[in-house]
């Protein structure tokens, strides 16, 4: 028999408020979805379907003077790894790296350091991908939704070293220089430049990313495109540097190490500019494997080093040059007359001539023959009249011991001693011994190639020390970086008379009397002044094994041609070249390339690939992919297109 079960009212009606309940929470839940928080999971919801693709801008062509290409981009394809569309992109990391040829904790590296960028910003996973793997990320699009390609213009360099110092290299922005002021605007993976002009002008060079809305279905495929902002490429920027004369000066310095400028000291403009050993820019194009960057960093002979305004050396027999002005501007010089037999002491201690060596003595000398015979003796004898403080202060008023502002990052101040300098970093008095050896550009004296240049180009110049630039000012905005600076000048007073007897000696240096009689050049007018500079002391090296030939002294050479206001000046460090005369030999090469190409002589400096045409001395081609300069090539990248029928010397 059934019987009738009845629910407790009070149970009912604490069932009915639960459901109520439930559906009050339900119903609130779906006001906040809906109404609240429309906006936002609507964005959301649109993340899922529309996608932001960045618009890589291609940075600034590097020229030269007369607008000929020396740095230039190439296309490339770049893999991406978007965050938009896998919620655990760790899940992957084997697989990408495998299509991807990656080490996999590369990989997650790169995961890691973009966790803190908003989820939109893709990660730049690696750069210009090999066929392979783009097919691999083609092939997997479906199974790998967070794969994506970009097309990217990557640098063109010339190879084999040829500029790299002075144009530098591009690389991606590292996590130390994102916490720098002037990298606060970047985002990782921004491609910026590292060294040289590419760093100096990265914000002329550098343009502006554009982007694109794409439509995409829920395995990422693109559908449809909405809208697109286009990339701002980079300014092209002008060098003052002409390729002709760089090619000359990179052809005289060969596989030597050391250093080569050419500049025009009216102006400042630097023509020409090598370091040795240099480093192949194209390395860092893409990015440098962590082997290849220890190999650099590590290797004693500083490929990465601009020698040309970072080697801080005794500038050797060439500091004469300022000696000579100080002591005839003091009034001390013209009357000189000092007998070299060889060596004289001094404070108690004898110093021996360079001649000596040779088992020959200079005679009686006065500051003619001290200059173009480059007389230790005299200019020890000059160094003890004039003193340290007068040595010190003519040095640093002709720019010594302080940097020249060149348009170039990180270059060395050098030292020029005197006796607040020794107080103030040794907490020494200055010994007059010390003087001595001062005179003859050794001693605590250290300056950089680019500052013995500028020095002597002012001198020649009756005084006008001018500051060096390799990019023209007109073509840089208002106030840029200081750039005003390089239309002025600053005035050292030189008393004509003083300044002809100078130049005519050292016009005298490079004809059969002189030090430099070897590089002689034939109806050119081409003066200057040798150095030979101890890298260390002959009694350090006696106790070296090996010391001779591990230590030998540096080969310095300045040079211009005319020999009063010249048109060009060359400076050249050899390391290792022992004498003077051997540095001039390169510096007249260079010398004789700018000379000939003023007077229009035909020459074949430059052959660009095949089909060579000779016009005014500078050589062009087609359909090549080689640039040849006498002995040297340089060479394209080979992932590189060709760059056919470009005007002039298109082709870097």
């Amino acid at each position: 028999m059934l019987r009738d079960e009845k629910v407790p009212q009070l149970r009912l009606t604490l069932i009915q408020y639960v459901m109520l309940g439930v559906f009050l929470v339900l119903a609130f839940g779906l006001w906040r979805l809906q109404v609240r928080a429309n906006d936002y999971y609507q964005g959301l919801a649109e993340q899922n379907r529309v996608r932001n693709i960045p618009i890589l801008a291609p940075r600034g062509k590097i020229l030269d003077r007369e607008g000929r290409i020396i740095v230039d981009n190439y296309p490339s394809f770049s893999a991406l790894l978007l965050r938009d569309q896998v919620k655990d992109l760790y899940a992957d990391v084997g697989r990408i790296a495998a299509g991807l040829h990656m080490p996999p904790e590369d990989v997650r590296e790169r995961i890691r350091r973009f966790a803190g960028q908003p989820q939109y910003v893709p990660i730049f996973l690696k750069d210009d991908i090999t066929p392979d793997e783009l097919a691999f990320i083609e092939a997997h699009r479906n199974e790998l939704p967070e794969l994506e390609t970009i097309m990217a213009h990557r640098r063109l360099y010339p190879r084999n070293g040829f500029m790299a110092h002075l144009v530098g290299y591009v690389g991606e922005v590292s996590e130390d220089m994102l916490n720098q002021p002037q990298w606060e605007l970047y985002n990782p993976g921004d491609v910026v430049g590292k060294s040289g002009v590419e760093l100096y002008y990265n914000d002329i060079l550098m343009g502006k990313n554009g982007s694109r809305r794409v439509v995409v279905n829920s395995h990422g495929k693109e559908m449809d495109r909405l809208d697109e902002q286009p990339a701002t490429p980079g300014k092209p920027l002008k060098l003052t540097v002409d390729i002709d004369l760089q090619i000359a000066a990179e052809e005289a310095l060969g596989d030597k190490n050391g250093a080569i400028i050419a500049m025009d000291p009216r102006s400042g403009e630097i023509l020409a500019m090598v370091s040795r050993p240099a480093f192949d820019s194209n390395d860092f194009a893409v990015r440098i494997s962590r082997g290849q960057w220890t190999k650099l960093v590590t290797d004693e002979a500083k490929p990465l080093l601009n020698k040309a305004i970072q080697a801080q050396l005794a500038p050797g027999s060439v500091f004469k040059i300022i000696m000579a002005t100080a002591g005839m501007q003091e009034g001390i010089a013209q009357d000189m007359h000092v007998t070299c037999n060889g060596g004289a002491s001094f404070y108690g201690r004898y110093f021996k001539c360079w001649v000596v060596a040779q088992h020959r003595v200079h005679g009686v000398v006065d500051i003619t023959k001290a200059i173009y015979q480059s007389c230790d003796v005299f200019f020890y004898t000059l160094a003890e009249r004039l003193g340290i403080g007068r040595i010190a202060k003519y040095a640093m008023a002709f720019g010594l011991g302080r940097r020249t502002g060149i348009d170039l990052p990180q270059e060395a101040p050098g030292v020029m001693p005197s006796e607040e300098w020794k107080i103030k970093n040794f907490k020494q008095k200055w010994y007059a011994g010390e003087t001595i050896s001062v005179g003859i550009g050794q001693g605590a004296v250290a300056t950089t190639p680019i500052q013995l240049a500028r020095a002597i180009g002012a001198i020649t110049s009756g005084g006008v020390l001018r500051r060096p630039h390799v990019a023209f000012p007109d073509q840089l905005p208002p106030n840029y970086k200081q750039v005003m600076d390089y239309n002025q000048a600053e005035k050292i007073p030189i008393d004509p008379k003083n300044w002809e007897i100078i130049t005519d000696a050292m016009a005298q240096v490079t004809s059969p009397v002189g030090t430099a009689g070897s590089a002689h050049l034939q109806n050119i007018d081409f003066a200057g002044k040798t150095g030979s500079a101890q890298t260390i002391s002959n009694a350090a090296k006696a106790r070296l094994e090996n010391g001779k030939s591990r230590f030998k002294d540096n080969a310095w050479f300045v040079g211009v041609s005319p020999r009063r206001n010249p048109g060009v000046l060359v400076a050249v460090l050899f390391e290792g070249g022992e004498h003077g005369q051997f540095a001039a030999r390169l510096a007249a090469q260079v010398v004789k390339a700018y000379v000939d190409k003023q007077r229009k002589v035909p020459t074949k400096v430059a052959s660009l690939g095949r089909e060579a045409t000779e016009i005014a001395g500078v050589w062009t081609g087609a359909d090549g992919d080689e640039l040849q300069a006498g002995r040297m090539t340089f060479e394209l990248p080979r992932t590189a297109p060709r760059l056919a029928r470009a005007p002039g010397l298109a082709v870097p």
